[in-house]
């Protein structure tokens, strides 16, 4: 069994922002926030984005859960000719910060350049906010996401070794 790294990473000043190229798609490219909240989509990305990295830890939330939680976090989802491609939550954490909470695509979206492009937007909405944005990815997520955070300007913090799942 191999352990896993999470990292943390943060940005504290909106100019550092490194913007991605547009994405490489065909079709018309969206980016709405989901308002009113709403618990039903925030649990479908969570389980359709996290599980090919085995995000588990929020699998046992009932409905209303989810519901509370949608309410806490500003949702956004990008969508290709109407359907789903990704989705990210900010939440505000304290007083200066915002966590990047919850960020991905699904796997059909993967590869064309939009986790990028949607980074940008989510770090773009998270300054509109607060002085500070932090995110932590792991091991387990996407190849590409501890270099996507980094190649848009966040810098690591802190580490720490898990135990394997």
């Amino acid at each position: 069994m191999t352990d896993v790294v999470r990292t943390y990473l943060e940005l504290t000043d909106p100019t550092a922002i490194r913007p991605a190229a547009a994405p490489r798609i065909d079709g018309e490219l969206r980016i709405d926030r989901i308002a009113p909240p709403d618990g039903t989509t925030n649990r479908w990305f969570y389980e359709h984005v996290g599980a090919p990295h085995q995000w588990t830890d929020h699998a046992g939330r009932t409905d209303h859960d989810w519901q509370q939680w949608a309410e806490q976090v500003e949702t956004w989802v990008a969508t290709v000719d109407g359907a789903r491609a990704g989705y990210y939550e900010l939440h505000e954490t304290d007083g200066d910060s915002v966590e990047l909470a919850y960020f991905g695509l699904l796997p059909d979206a993967q590869g064309q350049g939009l986790g990028g492009h949607l980074l940008t937007h989510a770090l773009g909405r998270a300054f509109a906010k607060r002085h500070r944005v932090w995110v932590h990815t792991c091991t387990l997520d996407g190849p590409h996401a501890l270099s996507n955070y980094q190649a848009r300007g966040l810098r690591p913090f802190r580490t720490e070794v898990l135990a394997s799942p």
